[in-house]
């Protein structure tokens, strides 16, 4: 059997008033995404998933450069045709697999995990062993999830720690030969354009633009984004006026200057940090903010949502598409700098796995608004995943036209 692995999954948005929702199959939304609280995984649990111990006699290999298309998709699930988009971050390893509805997608199947595959790289250069077995374990589960639902068409990236790994191709390889996953390791111009595309819905469409950032485990990006323009079908392609890859995220800065115990010198040495590597992109995309929001897409913004919403636990649904003033967003961060490392290990909306990297995340996010001082930031679950769904879904005709990201 051969698969079709090409440029992107996709995730469908019903729009509802002005802020746009995502479908998900059965009754339960919080089934898909990152579910339970904030710092949990959605799907994670080896014995709820009914494809975990299954194994094919023989393993196609799945990845960008498969040729052929599979006819009828890998496994039981045949609902029509299924995209699937898979993210290898620094930090995470996500999935979703979706299928086109009408002017926006389905989520039938997500996961999230966190991995922290680029754990010590930025100091050994290397993927450590145990970062490698993280990943692989994580993996299985999305080639399963992906064989399950029949999934005809897929992209799979990876990112910074890949980029940037002497090691990164031996990884690429093992994790092809061992899960049957061929890995696409993008450049940080297609990771700021896949953003910005997944993106686009939550835009004020009464705003001149936005300032969009994505706050990653090894790299940042931001992107200068004008007023989007109605597509023909599909959610709107976004109009990228300039963009930057920052080689710093919340796991590399986290390692440079420490996360357990952060005190205000420290805290702000890291938003220096970030300001100086920032500052060509400001120099030329700043300036005038009017009619311009923020508009965030990280586990940075979505826990700041959820601490000034005092969730409990993740709740998606308040937190994807959510606006916070700027006075809110100080006042979550004010809290999270008094608060000692037990204390936000104790917190929902943070947890164990992000106590030491939430405030190095913390850090970036007020370097971008002290670079754009904008009142207002929409809050966006979602992201490259997203994007990469728009793409494929864009490329097959699902909704007509067949626009792209405008770079004016």
């Amino acid at each position: 059997m051969r698969v079709a692995w090409a440029t992107g999954a996709v995730r469908l948005f019903a729009i509802m008033g002005t802020m746009p929702q995502p479908w998900y199959a059965g009754s339960v939304p919080a089934a898909a995404g990152r579910l339970r609280h904030m710092s949990g995984e959605a799907g994670d649990t080896p014995g709820l998933d009914p494809a975990m111990n299954r194994t094919p006699p023989e393993r196609s290999r799945w990845g960008r450069r498969s040729p052929g298309r599979l006819e009828g998709g890998l496994g039981s699930d045949r609902g029509g045709p299924s995209y699937a988009a898979l993210d290898l971050g620094t930090n995470n390893c996500r999935l979703l697999v979706a299928r086109p509805s009408g002017d926006s997608f389905r989520v039938v199947d997500a996961f999230s995990r966190i991995i922290r595959l680029g754990e010590g790289v930025s100091v050994s250069r290397r993927l450590s062993e145990a970062a490698i077995e993280r990943a692989i374990a994580a993996l299985t589960i999305c080639r399963n999830k992906m064989k399950n639902k029949g999934v005809t068409r897929a992209r799979l990236i990876a990112t910074e720690a890949c980029r940037s790994a002497e090691n990164g191709e031996d990884f690429r390889a093992r994790v092809a030969q061992e899960v049957g996953l061929e890995l696409e390791v993008i450049d940080r111009e297609t990771e700021a354009r896949l953003a910005a595309t997944g993106c686009t819905t939550l835009l004020d469409p009464h705003a001149e633009g936005a300032v969009l950032f994505d706050i990653g485990g090894g790299s940042s990006e931001l992107v200068r984004l004008d007023r989007s323009q109605k597509s023909a079908g599909g959610p709107p392609a976004p109009a990228i006026r300039g963009w930057i890859s920052l080689a710093h995220g919340v796991v590399t800065l986290a390692e440079r200057f420490g996360g357990i115990d952060v005190n205000p010198k420290t805290y702000e040495a890291m938003v220096a940090e970030v300001s100086a590597l920032m500052a060509p992109f400001v120099q030329k995309h700043g300036g005038d903010m009017r009619g311009i929001h923020l508009l965030g897409t990280s586990g940075t913004v979505t826990t700041i949502a959820g601490v000034h919403l005092n969730l409990k636990r993740y709740d998606r649904n308040r937190v994807d598409g959510c606006w916070m003033s700027e006075q809110e967003i100080s006042a979550v961060i004010e809290k999270l700098l008094a608060m000692n490392y037990q204390e936000r290990v104790a917190s929902p909306c943070i947890g164990a796995e992000r106590a030491d990297l939430v405030l190095a995340g913390c850090a970036i996010l007020d370097a971008i608004r002290r670079a754009f001082p904008c009142p207002r930031l929409r809050v966006a679950d979602r992201g490259l995943r997203e994007g990469m769904l728009v793409q494929m879904m864009r490329e097959d005709g699902v909704w007509g036209g067949g626009n792209q990201a405008a770079v004016s």
